[in-house]
């Protein structure tokens, strides 16, 4: 039985944070939802749980969306028991009770914690990083904060999957005789409607691009090298931004970015979810993943989409009417350099450094194109047990390369609570109730698992404990404190 269904929802706080967002009194809210200001009451102060009804009506006559409504959660107190786990606050008292109550009756001062910690940890990590180089303090990066942002919203937009929909509906209905697949219909809408036609240049023209918006000649210029998946995925980046480029700008506004690099590189980001909720529909593709398992081969054809577009997408499927397996996605190169981080469920990213090099996602450069499965643990944190999680793993080529590059230079991790992995065709046939599992860390700065053979450097916050007596299985030993 799935316990987290039957919890009752208190929601109080949030309740009467969008009633003052709306400026109306508990008699007028309770008017709209044909309660008595007396129950509407009880539930602000959580005295009452929300009643499913209630919710339903709220989404009705608010058009809320009620996941703004259940923020957080589990999510959230995993986050907040994970800062004060920091050996900052050793010695205080802080049962889990406390910090249920503050995440429910008080969310606005538990976000603000996490964020007034985000920077102080931020902060000392950079000061470490410059105390190790001899360099200089360097700025925030806007990748960083893009990354932050995204993760804030469980990296999922309804807004732009309603659009994506609703276009891709659009370029079926207008799909030229005879025409099959999504980049026909594209291309003639974009000429019809936006004056904009697209040609495939050879790659000594296009040199350093993949992809090129001539605004002069109203050209959308894409280099031979990109492979058919890639080509359909930047022509919708480009209908994306001629048919909705005034909702991405206001939503980028919104936003609040700090500088003009990272609203441009947020607005990109956001532009990019489009072109794959327009690629793949959010209710077809949620649809099409759970009846063949998330095989991920198969949306590709079904979807005419690369591997990598795919994975991407399953992040992203937390519609409530219509979740998907919250899954998490990590994207390395050889070098073992993070370029993507993303994911739907709890999974505990480090912030700095790389992945744990027990987790296979490594190895998958040893066999190029196939599916790797590993069964991993996350370690304990604030006396709750670690999270074990099913991950599988392969490589893809990099779009863009020369003819002299590797074939297979980026590996794409997946992964989800292994509670959800009975749902995945690439766990048939294991045993999920006594898997074999391999421990891992976060990055080898931030991990306290000892001994490891794999470890690249001692925990930051730990000394060393070096023996000449005897020699570690560790290469870098630390004291337990």
């Amino acid at each position: 039985m799935d316990t987290a269904a039957d919890r009752k929802l208190f929601l109080g706080a949030r309740l009467k944070r969008l009633r003052r967002d709306l400026s109306l009194t508990q008699t007028a809210m309770a008017a709209d939802l044909g309660v008595s200001p007396s129950y509407l009451n009880h539930i602000e102060r959580n005295q009452r749980p929300v009643s499913a009804q209630l919710l339903l009506r709220l989404a009705e006559t608010y058009d809320v969306d009620l996941r703004s409504l259940n923020q957080g959660g589990a999510v959230d107190e995993a986050r907040l028991g994970e800062v004060l786990a920091d050996p900052l606050f050793k010695g205080l008292a802080l049962p889990r009770h406390e910090l249920v109550q503050v995440l429910e009756e008080a969310p606005g001062v538990a976000d603000a914690l996490l964020r007034l910690y985000r920077a102080f940890d931020d902060g000392r990590a950079k000061a470490r990083a410059a105390a190790e180089t001899g360099e200089g303090l360097v700025e925030a990066s806007p990748a960083e904060w893009v990354r932050e942002y995204i993760q804030s919203r469980g990296n999922h937009f309804p807004e732009l999957d309603q659009m994506g929909e609703a276009l891709a509906e659009v370029l079926a209905a207008e799909a030229p005789a005879h025409a099959d697949g999504f980049e026909p219909a594209a291309r003639q809408r974009l000429a019809a409607k936006h004056d904009l036609g697209v040609r495939t240049l050879p790659a000594e023209v296009m040199v350093e691009w993949t992809r090129r918006y001539d605004l002069h000649r109203r050209r959308l210029l894409l280099s031979e090298t990109l492979g058919p998946s890639s080509r359909a995925f930047a022509i919708a980046y480009q209908l994306a931004l001629a048919e909705h480029g005034q909702a991405l700008h206001d939503m980028v506004q919104a936003a609040n970015a700090p500088d003009g690099p990272t609203r441009s590189l947020l607005k990109v980001a956001l532009t990019n979810t489009l072109a794959a909720a327009i690629l793949m529909p959010y209710a077809a593709f949620q649809r099409t993943a759970e009846e063949t398992g998330y095989d991920l081969a198969r949306l590709q054809a079904r979807f005419g989409v690369s591997y990598e577009q795919a994975a991407h997408r399953l992040t992203t499927l937390s519609r409530p009417t219509a979740r998907g397996v919250p899954f998490f996605l990590m994207r390395v190169d050889q070098a073992g350099n993070i370029s993507k981080r993303y994911a739907s469920g709890a999974f505990p990213f480090s912030r700095f450094g790389g992945a744990c090099p027990r987790w296979r996602l490594h190895a998958a450069f040893r066999t190029p194109g196939r599916i790797v499965t590993q069964i991993i643990e996350t370690p304990a944190q604030d006396g709750k047990a670690g999270g074990r999680w099913f991950t599988f793993a392969r490589t893809v080529e990099r779009q863009g390369r020369d003819g002299y590059g590797e074939a297979q230079d980026l590996a794409v991790g997946l992964g989800c609570e292994l509670r959800h992995a009975h749902r995945l065709a690439y766990a048939h046939g294991l045993d999920l109730e006594r898997p074999e599992v391999t421990p891992i860390g976060p990055a080898c700065r931030l991990c306290h698992r000892h001994p490891c053979a794999e470890r690249a450097a001692a925990p930051i916050d730990r000394p060393l404990a070096v023996d000449d007596w005897a020699k570690s299985v560790s290469p870098y030993p630390f004291a337990a404190i």
